[in-house]
């Protein structure tokens, strides 16, 4: 196999190797689009993914499939990871933003063979970016986060296309109470909302689906070391720690030679003395549940159970972080430098209780807990995976809003309306500039176009009745005759129906999404776009060791 060359003359072969390329990219680009493009909105079909080891996965959750895909194509990984930063960022619209990137690309293609350079195209596709955010920022609607039935009506629309639409109160009840529970001000005035840490999913199959709660405190899948110490504790003094309570060897004396009995009792008696001062630090602060992430030894477990303390060992790190945020304990590295301040004490319950065939520990009531655990019962395990996606997605949208109170139209309404409303800016651009910024602007209309296709309608018919309503609206905007955002028949709030595939208004409709989640789908799609039609050559690296050759080069070529 011959290692590949790059071309640096500027001959004609040169360049069409470089449109190529661009060409290369753009259609792994649209064909990553295209798997996923069924899954948009609540009529979406679902994908059956086999895993290696042949398990599957049923979904309908763009992240979630893509995820699961394995492509070489280089232009096809870096979309994959368009929605893995969506889903790091935001938390919801993954599926729209690889849908929007793969149609933006789609119709740069027209462009690049009408021979316009790439950086025009890119320059043109930034103007209209910065003009999609503005129009944006124009039509979003603030909304009120301690109002429950608005925040339902937002998290509602966000789950609404997935599996667990049919629990769709209830999950808007976890997602909500979850994010107002680890949210937390700061002294420097700013707010804390960090679900991926601190609201922990507890998944245990059985029961029924309605059984899932959000605890006001943290669950964990553990047991006592000992089976007399104390399963049920009101009100308890707990004490973290990051240090084993066992009897810690010396580094260098690994061989120690014994001749006489008395020098091995002697060494049990050392043993023994270190461990129990270990566990006189701590009972001196009278605690009555001791929780460590490393091991307790059976002679410590001795001690501590004489002063009636329970202890748990082996506890994950990021567990015991959720346990000191919700018991306000704080962990310990050396059981010497306990202090009274370390010890947690807003925990009203401390219970351990058999759930199937397994022991799981309660620390509940907390007083205010800034950590919580939502525990989901199921009927199986794949459905209790599918139920964490779609809570996932739901707690995203929750907490964006709780960052930035606005919300946008849902139901392709806010990418139509900016559709129209870059038709109508693209007069205002000079020279051939204006085919790429007018080609965002049909770029847009892919949302709407694929919500009526994925419901089974007709798209011609229905999209042009949507453009026309958002067109009335624009017209009303340029000549300022007094109608107001609201007025019914020139909102910019007309959107698609995801059941019927009809026309409807999303403030009588009621689908509504955060203002955080459109911006960050519209600019990671066109800064994607923008990076991969920068690329005009794909070289693939050469082997570090050639077959018959010493690594590094040099060895003979296939």
């Amino acid at each position: 196999m011959q290692a590949p060359v790059v071309v640096l003359n500027t001959q004609s072969g040169e360049r069409q190797f470089g449109r190529k390329a661009q060409i290369s990219n753009i259609t792994a680009a649209k064909t990553v689009a295209d798997i996923i493009r069924s899954c948009l909105g609540p009529k979406a079909m679902l994908k059956m993914l086999l895993d290696p080891m042949g398990g599957i996965v049923l979904t309908n959750d763009g992240h979630a499939i893509l995820r699961e895909i394995e492509v070489s194509h280089p232009a096809a990984k870096s979309m994959i990871e368009l929605s893995r930063t969506q889903d790091e960022e935001v938390g919801d619209g993954t599926t729209t933003v690889i849908i929007l990137a793969g149609e933006i690309l789609a119709q740069a293609l027209p462009q690049l063979e009408r021979n316009i350079h790439p950086v025009v195209i890119i320059s043109a596709f930034k103007r209209a970016l910065s003009d999609a955010i503005s129009i944006i920022e124009e039509i979003s609607e603030p909304v009120n986060i301690n109002d429950d039935k608005a925040m339902y009506t937002l998290i509602s629309s966000s789950i609404g296309t997935k599996f667990v639409a049919r629990w769709s109160e209830l999950m808007c009840n976890l997602a909500l109470k979850a994010v107002r529970t680890v949210m937390f001000d700061q002294d420097t005035g700013r707010r804390e909302v960090d679900v991926k840490r601190y609201a922990r999913i507890e998944k245990i199959p059985g029961g029924e689906i309605e059984d899932s709660k959000v605890l006001d405190g943290v669950m964990l899948n553990k047991d006592i070391t000992h089976p007399k110490m104390r399963r049920h504790i009101e009100n308890p003094r707990v004490i973290l720690l990051d240090c084993p309570l066992e009897y810690k060897k010396g580094e260098s004396q690994t061989n120690i030679e014994v001749s006489k009995e008395e020098d091995w009792n002697r060494i049990l008696q050392i043993e023994e003395e270190q461990v129990k001062q270990m566990c006189d630090a701590i009972i001196a602060l009278k605690p009555d549940l001791v929780i460590t992430e490393k091991g307790v030894s059976d002679l410590a477990q001795h001690f501590l159970l004489k002063h009636n303390i329970t202890a748990l060992r082996r506890v994950r790190k990021t567990d015991n972080n959720r346990i000191a945020r919700a018991v306000g304990a704080t962990i310990v590295n050396d059981v010497r430098s306990l202090q009274p301040s370390d010890v947690g004490t807003s925990c009203g319950l401390f219970d351990i209780e058999k759930i199937g065939d397994e022991y799981f520990t309660f620390l509940t009531k907390c007083k205010d807990p800034k950590a919580c655990t939502i525990l989901l019962r199921g009927p199986s395990k794949d459905i209790l995976n599918e139920i964490e996606r779609n809570l996932h997605d739901a707690m995203g949208v929750a907490r964006n809003v709780v960052f930035h109170p606005r919300l946008c139209p849902g139901g392709g309404a806010t990418e139509m309306c900016v559709s129209v409303g870059l038709e109508r800016r693209a007069k205002a651009v000079e020279g051939v500039a204006q085919w790429p910024y007018r080609a965002v602007a049909e770029a847009m209309e892919v949302i709407p176009r694929t919500l009526i296709q994925n419901a089974g309608a007709s798209p011609i018919r229905i999209l042009t009745q949507l453009r026309a309503k958002h067109a009335a609206f624009w017209d009303s905007k340029e000549e300022q005759n007094g109608a107001t955002n609201g007025d019914a028949a020139v909102s910019s709030a007309w959107g698609i129906d995801g059941d019927k595939g009809a026309v409807v208004d999303m403030h009588t409709y009621g689908v509504w999404e955060p203002m955080a989640v459109k911006l960050q789908s519209i600019k990671t799609a066109v800064e994607s776009a923008c990076l991969l039609l920068r690329v005009d050559d794909i070289v693939a690296a050469k082997q570090a060791k050639q077959a018959g050759g010493p690594i590094g080069g040099g060895g003979e070529e296939e």
